[in-house]
């Protein structure tokens, strides 16, 4: 297995999509190619459809599939432009999707990325797709006061994300913040006392990054289309590592898989909602206990599945 990325419950991920014969199916996030080479050699007989906006991603994932020539067609850009990767690829419908919403292994490591608050050194960038000219340097020290407030509330659930932001202001008003290290620095000074620990900071990163990446911008919809591009008996997979994301992936699949919605008093139906998906798992799965042994970024992972109906 490749070392650029670890990818995590590829089992239960292929037992989740139910892989079957003559299938084509689509992995958004295609990261190092862990997922996407499972599926392929799962059977023979498959195609993928994959995508990543990560550069380093698609020459990683391009070389791991080698083996799978003319089976697989790799795209770099944002899962979300499905609709026209699929136009592209000629394919209107699929049997199965696997988006893995974490940040790859490769991204955390990589010093020059900014992704990790243990790099004391690196630059506040935290691009997934090095094309886009929205940094984490520019979102710290641009952003208005309460934009980060927001951010850091709504996207880190921040508790402390007024006194983080007000340091940040006051910080930036004396010189530009432009390393990871000055960003820690800055929380864990922000904090109370208790609360001052090496990953103090993991909130305000995440919020950060998220905001940078557009994670949630556009997820649900994005999630409700590729679910409408199944086939019948078809599989949508979500890896998740944080709530906010979950959050947004069970209220869809919760609602896709509710039917009318008329009050019990008519006498029939005029909402019109009919029942789209049926929900495997009622509650998400995780990893194994020898998984988050192996690999601790697999213990925030949860794993919802949901089969697509008539």
């Amino acid at each position: 297995m490749s070392e650029y990325h670890r990818p995590i419950m590829v089992n239960e991920v292929l037992e989740g999509l139910n892989v079957r014969d003559g299938g084509v199916y689509f992995d958004g996030t295609a990261g190092g190619g862990g997922h996407s080479f499972a599926i392929l050699a799962s059977n023979p007989t498959v195609r993928l459809i994959a995508t990543d906006k990560d550069g380093e991603a698609i020459c990683e994932v391009t070389k791991r599939l080698q083996p799978f020539q003319g089976r697989f067609k790799l795209f770099r850009t944002d899962f979300k432009n499905f609709a026209q990767v699929f136009e592209e690829a000629g394919i209107e419908k699929i049997d199965g999707f696997l988006l893995d919403l974490g940040i790859s292994s490769h991204q955390i490591d990589t010093r020059e990325r900014g992704f990790a608050y243990m790099c004391d050194d690196a630059p506040l960038d935290m691009r997934m797709d090095d094309r886009a000219p929205l940094t984490a340097e520019t979102v710290v020290n641009e952003y208005p006061e309460s934009e980060l407030i927001r951010i850091l509330r709504e996207h880190g659930e921040e508790t402390f994300a007024s006194s983080i932001v007000r340091r940040i202001c006051a910080v930036r008003q004396e010189e530009r913040i432009r390393t990871c290290g000055q960003l820690k620095e800055i929380v864990e000074r922000s904090v109370p006392p208790k609360y001052r620990f090496n990953a103090c900071a993991r909130k305000t990163f995440q919020a950060i990054r998220i905001e940078v990446n557009g994670e949630l911008d556009g997820l649900r919809e994005c999630i409700t289309g590729l679910i409408r591009r199944l086939k019948p008996d078809g599989r949508a997979c979500v890896l998740t590592f944080h709530s906010l994301e979950d959050r947004i992936v069970k209220e869809v699949f919760r609602s896709m898989a509710e039917g009318c919605t008329c009050p019990k008093t008519f006498p029939v139906c005029v909402c019109g909602k009919k029942q789209e998906v049926e929900i495997v798992t009622k509650k998400p799965l995780t990893a194994g206990r020898e998984e988050r042994e192996e690999n601790s970024r697999s213990s925030s992972a949860k794993l919802r599945i949901a089969r697509k109906l008539e």
